[in-house]
């Protein structure tokens, strides 16, 4: 059993990087864990984002003596001089940490397969209705597959991320595992890799947590040691949402209604709002119920009337209306290349939610029907159902409908 994550325990490769007592103690820690097998030599291609996972995990790499290549992927290239595009700068902060490593960094531009494979289909989600996640596709079509396709044609082996996830091989067989550290793991944006894809992927940071990777970075002089994390969607970063959809999306705007049928308020446009949305629905001085503290309960989205072109809104995060116990998926994707068996899993409808345990049931090829064991909050068409089993993430599907 292999767990290819490369996790820091391979110390001493080819790098002349010095680290202080603290690290090389920490370091050690992996080389008895029986989960962990040394590697041969291997030409890595390292996707170099500018952030400090990455950089963590080209370290670590070359520290295990393997033949390390950065690569720097820019998937967007409308409004690269907007405030809000950080492309440039992210380059200029990869480049900065390759001349660090002595590595060299390849600059690729992905833009036209993103548009193609990712921002359309996010742009079509959004017309129906429905929420969709770019972040997820974006790994299954660009970083592991376009990305994937670009590094064996430099001649490498495998490519290398800064995810927080693992891959374990069993008898040829690869698994997907949760990244060590509960509060980063990214599993969840990768449950639609398949077999070839992650034979060929390494996550060398899934066996760390992200106070240890800044901690590694800081001993050896990165320059992005205190870079802070990368938040949103990568090609829309932190500009209003609104704003950039509406650049791209026809919208009619129409009423609010309440779950009674009583117009509060006018939208803008179904797309531009999702399921549990608070912010942003200009209806905050609307009377309506209490909550437990007596005061003035607040609106939430809990249904798209695609056909009236209709926003439904409810009061309090408890409502009914914003509970689900059941959902059906479909656009499924397994990492095994099955779907698993009938039976009890743990779930997530969306990232950062714990694990829901529930009852899984295949639906033919293409889908599959999940029951709860507690409702769920605001589960949205458009997003990801994932599956687990433990620290095993087994795939999933995007989410159809929800059912009380």
């Amino acid at each position: 059993m292999v767990v290819n994550s490369a996790p820091v325990g391979f110390v001493g490769g080819g790098s002349k990087q010095v680290l202080g007592p603290e690290a090389r103690a920490r370091l050690r820690c992996g080389r008895d864990n029986p989960r962990v097998v040394r590697r041969s030599k291997q030409r890595v291609v390292v996707g170099l984002s500018g952030g400090v996972d990455s950089a963590v995990s080209a370290y670590l790499l070359k520290q295990q003596g393997h033949d390390v290549v950065g690569l720097f992927m820019k998937n967007w290239d409308d409004d690269d001089d907007s405030e809000y595009c950080s492309a440039n700068v992210d380059f200029v902060d990869a480049a900065a940490v390759a001349d660090v490593l002595g590595i060299e960094i390849e600059h690729v531009n992905f833009a036209t397969e993103y548009r193609d494979r990712v921002f359309a289909e996010f742009l079509r989600e959004y017309q129906a209705g429905r929420t969709p996640n770019p972040d997820v596709l974006c790994n299954a079509e660009i970083k592991f597959k376009a990305f994937l396709d670009h590094a064996v044609r430099l001649g490498a082996d495998c490519i290398a991320t800064g995810h927080y996830a693992r891959v374990r091989e069993i008898d040829g067989r690869f698994e997907l595992l949760k990244g060590l550290d509960p509060a980063k793991d990214q599993s969840y944006f990768l449950h639609r890799l398949n077999q070839a894809q992650l034979s060929k992927s390494w996550f060398p940071v899934g066996e760390l947590k992200k106070t240890e990777v800044r901690r590694i970075a800081a001993e050896i002089g990165l320059p992005n040691a205190g870079k802070k994390d990368s938040t949103g969607i990568c090609f829309i970063g932190e500009r209003p949402f609104r704003e950039f959809l509406n650049r791209y999306l026809s919208h009619e705007p129409g009423a609010i209604e309440d779950e009674h049928g009583r117009r509060v308020g006018r939208h803008v446009g179904l797309s531009f709002y999702t399921l549990g949305q608070r912010q942003g629905l200009g209806i905050g001085g609307i009377q309506g119920r209490a909550d437990a503290a007596g005061e003035h309960a607040p609106w939430f989205v809990a249904r798209k009337d695609l056909e009236r072109n209709v926003l439904v809104v409810v009061q309090g995060h408890a409502h009914p209306a914003l509970l689900s116990s059941a959902l059906q998926a479909d656009d499924t994707s397994w990492v095994a290349g099955t779907a698993p068996q009938a039976g009890r899993y743990a779930a997530k409808t969306r990232y950062r939610q714990a694990d829901a345990p529930c009852s899984f049931r295949p639906d033919g090829n293409a889908g599959f029907a999940l029951a709860f064991d507690t409702p769920q909050w605001a589960v949205t068409p458009g997003q990801s159902a994932v599956l687990y089993e433990g620290e095993l993430c087994l795939g999933g599907g995007v989410i159809a409908a929800a059912s009380a």
